[in-house]
């Protein structure tokens, strides 16, 4: 078994190798380092809603749908691995998702929210030469599985730039906080390529209010940089049920990854959504 460079075997019972303990510490720190960035953004920002109640409302949302592989291309190192495809190569398997955001919105123009947005997929089948991934050679016509997981973490802040009775307009500023990992393992072997990072994007919003009921929403977050690039935009038709209640259905679209010496991942997604929100008056 092989984890970020460590070749063990758990199930022969070599689990009491000192390098096994060292991965062990070292992922557990930066999990915590994760989760204590996670609680720090969720406190500020219940913090601050707290602070600014004044001609203020809530409001949360929830989405969910299916997520088909559009493409997802791995070369892992990036420098000397064996390019494949989870979704060429291997069959994807169509995913249930969610995602679960938090707004607050001060004096209509102000918008400040919290996004956790979970993503993995699974791929199956054999490919008819030897694999070299993150070090483990997994050979031809050998049946595995591939991984993907690429958890999201985003606190936003949005300034509605136009803001008229039939149109909506907005651009604002994201931190992303990733939580990737793409693993591969069959009978004999199993190879995982961590990452935890921070990413900040920009953040749009634009909405066309066809009536009082129904409406066209665009928004999402992208950016593109030497280093990478990512890209989550959503399309969707909206109906006011209430003035509490907003339900929505649509498309959206996760693109994006990067290529370097550690790792060349470039992946797409696409989701088949609905979403249903409730606001605080």
């Amino acid at each position: 078994m092989k984890l970020n460079g460590i070749n063990e075997k758990l199930q022969d019972g070599n689990s009491n190798d000192p390098r096994y303990f060292s991965f062990m510490i070292n992922n557990t720190a930066k999990t915590n380092n994760m989760k204590k960035i996670i609680f720090s953004m969720l406190i500020s920002f219940f913090l601050f809603c707290s602070a600014s109640s004044i001609k203020a409302q809530a409001l949360i949302d929830l989405e969910s749908g299916a997520v088909f592989t559009g493409y997802n291309n791995v070369r892992i190192p990036g420098n000397g691995g064996t390019r494949f495809s989870l979704k060429d190569d291997l069959t994807p398997k169509t995913q249930f998702y969610y995602r679960l955001r938090l707004n607050y919105t001060i004096k209509s123009r102000h918008t400040f929210s919290l996004l956790y947005a979970p993503l993995e997929t699974t791929s199956k089948g054999s490919v008819p030469n030897d694999i070299l991934f993150e070090g483990v050679i997994f050979p031809a016509n050998t049946e595995f599985t591939g991984t993907y997981k690429f958890n999201s973490y985003r606190l936003t802040y949005r300034y509605n730039i136009v803001l008229k009775p039939k149109f909506e307009f907005g651009l604002g500023f994201t931190g992303k906080i990733r939580d990737a990992e793409i693993a591969l393992s069959s009978s004999g072997s199993t190879a995982s390529k961590t990452n935890v990072g921070f990413v900040p994007i920009i953040n749009f919003r634009l909405l066309w209010k066809v009536d009082e009921k129904f409406g066209i929403l665009l928004d999402g977050d992208a950016l593109a940089a030497p280093q990478g690039r990512a890209e989550d935009v959503q399309l969707a038709a909206t109906y006011n049920m209430s003035d509490n209640f907003r339900i929505r259905a649509g498309y959206r679209i996760l693109e994006g990854g990067a290529d370097n010496d550690e790792v060349y991942n470039f992946a797409l997604f696409n989701y088949a959504s609905v979403g249903l929100s409730y606001t605080f008056r």
